[in-house]
């Protein structure tokens, strides 16, 4: 019987020096061969047919995002109050303690909600069989994270939920473990320095200046400064009168939360900042540093600080809260707005005033028409009308994040550069070569730029001299405090990763950072931090299930509740609810960590004196 034939191959001369395939080559030319689906290009099991992956849960106080790690983006963004795009909390509290509750199960049910049309409507999963890692912010009351906890515990079942800080998983999705995270959102912007993967809590600086603050100011600056063109009453008045002449000011009920975001997303950018050094000190400047024609002067606005931008635009707002207007086409006037505010108020107007002459002046933007509905009273035309948007407006709104001087409301660049002081000095060179800008507001289109030439800015910026006489006769005149004199040595040092367009390098360090972070959003960073997170199987602090029912199932005795008693839990009644001793002996707080080695105590207030008895006193 012949033998079965072989295929013949080709002798080659050098079989004995070719190396074997090394199990990397191995593994890569397999998955070109075996793959999970013929609809997703990668060998791992997907989250739909697999319970390992874990959920990726962002919850901010007006968008989610939410999906599955591992993946490179979220698989739902969407605003947690529904349409009206409101915010599910808000910085303040109440006081009263019935208020304050009513407010917590208002909260609780707002957030089941959103935590099970998480489940059911984006992510159409089981929540009994997923973990959840919650991207938290190092700010997030303690109150609304017992109720997420809560809710995802005893309500969905969850088994696990892992705490991670929304910074630090920004950095990892940068590809760094150190770095200076600057998160802008809508209430308030934090900056967080973080070195060797370890978040440095106790040098965290804040500022109330955020994507809230914007919208209150374009709010403000379209009431002032727009036009609007209601529709016509009927078709020949559409066409025999025109639109000039039916134009008013905007109505207080056309700008929505839905109109102004889309505005803010959609229409305004951050132009290139003004040499207000040279327009303060009563000079001219060039062209080229106004940015505009040639020729071009820049008009002084008056130098009275009465009222700045962002005072300007927190009037403003409080104004719209409390006005009613009693027309259709009535709106905040001068008059109102003086009225509302102190007799510098009026002083301050004059100046937003020279503001706008010379932000209109010297703007290269064009005006834009936005077709918005008309108010509900004035709803008696034939289609919708017309909001013009000045175009110095949409360059110019993002004006009132860089306006610092104010002790309480620093500007973007100057919470930055506070946070750079209070670091320690080794680390000051490199957290300032690796800054990191996140959130939904640095999604304007010139953020990241104008956010760096601020900070270039702010450090070079030259002591204005004094022009008060000396103290005394013969005795020079003290020297004016420069805030960031010790900074200026970084000048060469200042890069910010994901910078789309950053300048001519200046040192190896800002040459080896300035923009070399992977192009995410940087509203989705932290979220992207977070999928890679959970495909690596790690994350921070993670509470689990059963740990949660333990602690529930405890008496009550059992809690030591010794350092709780200054907290607000204890208000209003003898015995603490049960539910927040829980959460506080279980949930990560970062404010409660202890103090390092050599610390001081924490000072404790005096014992109250104890009342004395009956017996006591008749001996």
């Amino acid at each position: 019987m012949s033998a079965v034939p072989t295929t013949p191959r080709r002798q080659t001369s050098h079989e004995g020096t070719t190396p074997a395939a090394t199990p990397q080559a191995t593994r890569v030319a397999a998955s070109h061969v075996v793959q999970a689906s013929p609809h997703y290009q990668t060998t791992r099991r997907h989250s739909l047919y697999g319970t390992e992956d874990r959920i990726i849960l962002d919850p901010g106080s007006r968008l989610w995002k939410v999906g599955f790690s591992g993946e490179g983006k979220p698989r739902d963004v969407f605003l947690a109050d529904g349409e009206t795009g409101g915010s599910l909390w808000t910085l303040n509290r109440a006081s009263k303690l019935a208020e304050r509750e009513e407010e917590d199960r208002i909260l609780e049910a707002k957030l089941q909600a959103c935590l099970r049309s998480v489940f059911h409507n984006s992510l159409l999963t089981d929540p009994k069989s997923r973990k959840i890692i919650l991207v938290e912010h190092p700010l997030l009351p303690l109150h609304i994270k017992e109720t997420i906890a809560r809710v995802l515990f005893n309500n969905l079942q969850v088994p696990s939920i892992s705490f991670a800080s929304s910074h630090l998983l920004a950095l990892l999705a940068a590809g760094r473990i150190t770095g200076l995270v600057l998160d802008c959102g809508h209430l308030e912007t934090t900056v967080l320095p973080v070195y060797s993967f370890r978040p440095l809590y106790p040098h965290l600086r804040t500022t109330p200046l955020a994507g809230a603050r914007l919208s209150s100011h374009i709010k403000a600056l379209l009431l002032m400064f727009g036009t609007y063109i209601p529709p016509a009453t009927s078709l020949s008045a559409a066409m025999n009168i025109p639109a000039a002449s039916r134009s008013v000011r905007v109505p207080q009920d056309v700008l929505t939360d839905k109109v102004i975001d889309e505005i803010k997303t959609r229409i305004c950018f951050v132009g290139e900042s003004f040499d207000t050094d040279a327009l303060a000190s009563g000079g001219r400047t060039s062209p080229s540093a106004a940015g505009g024609n040639d020729g071009s002067e820049l008009d002084l606005p008056p130098s009275d600080p009465a009222l700045s931008e962002s005072e300007f635009s927190r009037v403003s707002a409080d104004v719209d809260s409390s006005f009613a207007a009693s027309s259709g086409y009535s709106v905040v006037s001068h008059s109102q707005l003086a009225g509302m505010a102190a007799d510098a108020h009026h002083a301050g107007e004059s100046r937003v005033q020279a503001l706008a002459t010379m932000y209109g002046r010297h703007s290269t933007a064009t005006d834009i028409h936005m077709r918005v509905d008309p108010p509900p009273a004035q709803q008696t035309g034939t289609g919708r009308g017309m909001l013009i948007i000045p175009g110095w407006i949409r360059e110019r709104a993002a004006e009132v994040l860089f306006e610092g001087g104010d002790v309480d409301e620093s500007s973007v660049a100057e919470v930055i550069l506070d946070c750079l002081l209070k670091v320690p000095v080794d680390l000051r060179k490199t957290l300032a070569s690796t800054i990191l800008a996140v959130g939904g507001t640095p999604m304007l289109p010139g953020f990241i730029p104008r956010l760096q030439a601020e900070l270039v800015r702010a450090v070079t910026r030259p002591a204005t001299p004094s022009s008060s006489p000396p103290s005394r006769a013969g005795r020079p005149r003290p020297a004016t405090y420069d805030r960031y004199a010790s900074l200026r040595p970084l000048l060469p040092y200042f890069a910010i990763l994901n910078n789309p367009s950053p300048p001519p390098p200046a040192s190896a360090n800002a040459a080896a950072n300035a923009g070399k972070a992977p192009a995410f959003t940087p509203a989705t960073m932290a979220w992207v931090g977070g999928s890679l997170a959970g495909a690596l199987k790690t994350g921070g602090v993670e509470v689990q299930r059963e740990r949660w029912d333990e602690a529930e199932a405890q008496p009550e005795l059992d809690i030591d509740v010794g350092d709780d008693a200054d907290g607000d839990v204890l208000m209003g009644g003898d015995s603490p609810p049960r539910l927040a001793l829980v959460s506080r002996s279980i949930l990560p707080d970062w404010t409660r960590t202890p103090l390092p080695v050599g610390a001081p105590p924490a000072p404790r207030p005096p014992a109250a004196p104890a009342a004395s008895s009956p017996v006591a006193l008749q001996a």
